[in-house]
């Protein structure tokens, strides 16, 4: 259909983590792939692709990278480069460049302004109030605790690598949040405004749009785990394990009509179309869906699960996006269950926790029937894999039935090791 059109695509790839080894595990699997490039990129990616030692951040570094490589198609994977205006600054060079503008990433990077955008376009969000100066959060929530128990969550309004969230039963929890946000400086300006909002309870679950700017498509469901430990206790991360699609969700089309469309309108109507993708994490207590936050780029370790289960070629899912022609595609989805179990380093989301140390028995996970490992926090010196980051890798599996894809990953992370490492026990168990 597209015969014309230049067989190979020179692409770039702008990330590290385990989400953008698996995009490039996906596009790796693209007939029309021509040279892939990672910057940064991690042990993983250097496998399946050429790593590029540029900082995501490095906007300027990029560019040059790119007009000087020649390349076709730039694949934004993670928040930062989108609020810092890559894709702006890509597209006024005529680079083509999956992602949002700065405009319209502002629906993730900047929680006060998503939180107001929802009011405005009607999108169901709980109660919330901004601030931007500690006394007065404070006197809000010492208020507010004096007259009813009800939970209060305080983000950081800015981009935090998932960990600016802070569910807060009573007052002294509330207090500490802020201090540490807004004085201690915790998350750097990212706490600059915080939104104090309701406390939503129920199921989580993740959905994902892709869109490019006039039609989307919608993705099956996924349910991330934020919480570091088992029964979704202990501190927020960001995510340790998925599953895909999740059992009895059956609210698609609800998401679509009261929080993907209205929300793509909106951005349209602020002067700021989205192309990209478009995620929700979205609450389903017994009133109804509540969006908890919009993000503006794949989840991490949602994407994970969402490239085991496609079966479209990704390469033209996301060149068709870019140049507007997302409507002519059909995306197809392989028709069983994913799951995804993160392995993480002792201390981690602390982020003084240990690094440096030897990862073996990836080769075995691998030789299990369904299971592939994607890096995340990974490199190797003189020959040796070792752990980089927080989460290190994501053992993902996929099942006809969502039980053996859980088993599957859990029987991969079993043969693999680095000292310390540490996981849930428990992903996809409350979907039973």
């Amino acid at each position: 259909m597209h015969m014309h059109k230049k067989t190979l695509l020179e692409t770039l790839l702008v990330g590290g983590g385990g989400r953008e080894c698996a995009i490039a595990w996906k596009l790796r699997q693209s007939p029309r792939l021509g040279k892939l490039y990672v910057a940064p990129g991690n042990a993983g990616t250097a496998q399946i692709a050429e790593n590029v030692p540029i900082s995501a951040t490095d906007i300027e570094g990029l560019l040059k990278f790119a007009l000087r490589k020649g390349i076709d198609l730039t694949i934004v994977g993670q928040d930062d480069p989108l609020a810092l205006a890559i894709v702006d600054v890509f597209q006024a060079n005529r680079l083509k460049i999956f992602g949002p503008t700065r405009d319209a990433a502002r629906i993730e990077s900047s929680k006060a302004f998503s939180k107001r955008f929802m009011a405005k376009y009607g999108i169901p969000t709980s109660r919330f109030e901004v601030f931007t100066k500690h006394e007065r959060a404070l006197e809000h929530v010492r208020r507010h605790f004096g007259s009813s128990n009800l939970g209060k969550v305080i983000k950081a309004s800015g981009l935090a690598l998932g960990k600016g969230v802070y569910p807060c039963g009573d007052f002294d929890e509330a207090a500490s949040s802020l201090r540490k946000i807004m004085l201690l400086r915790t998350h750097g300006i990212a706490g600059d405004e915080v939104v104090i909002e309701n406390f939503v309870d129920g199921p989580e679950v993740s959905m994902h749009a892709i869109s490019d700017g006039k039609t989307h498509k919608l993705f099956p469901s996924a349910r991330d785990h934020k919480r570091l430990l088992d029964g979704d206790k202990g501190p927020n991360t960001g995510g340790m394990g998925t599953i895909a699609p999740v059992p009895k969700f059956s609210l698609y089309y609800t998401v679509h009509k009261d929080v993907i469309a209205p929300a793509l309108f909106g951005l349209k109507e602020e002067g700021a179309p989205f192309t990209g993708v478009l995620y929700p994490g979205l609450k389903m207590p017994k009133a109804g869906l509540t969006v908890l936050e919009f993000n503006a780029r794949f989840g991490d370790p949602e994407a994970q699960v969402y490239m085991r289960l496609l079966e479209t070629d990704l390469l033209d899912i996301l060149e068709a996006c870019v140049e507007g022609r997302l409507k002519e595609l059909d995306i197809e989805w392989h028709r069983g269950y994913a799951a995804c179990v993160v392995m993480a380093s002792e201390g981690y989301p602390d982020p003084d926790h240990k690094r440096g140390l030897t990862i073996t028995g990836i080769d075995k996970a691998e030789s299990l029937p369904g299971v592939v490992v994607f890096h995340a926090g990974t490199k190797e010196v003189d020959g040796n894999l070792i752990t980089s980051g927080g989460r290190v890798l994501g053992v993902s599996a996929i099942g006809d039935t969502l039980r053996e894809a859980i088993d599957r990953a859990y029987q991969g992370v079993e043969c693999i090791h680095f000292k310390g490492a540490h996981y849930r026990k428990d992903i996809g168990a409350a979907s039973f």
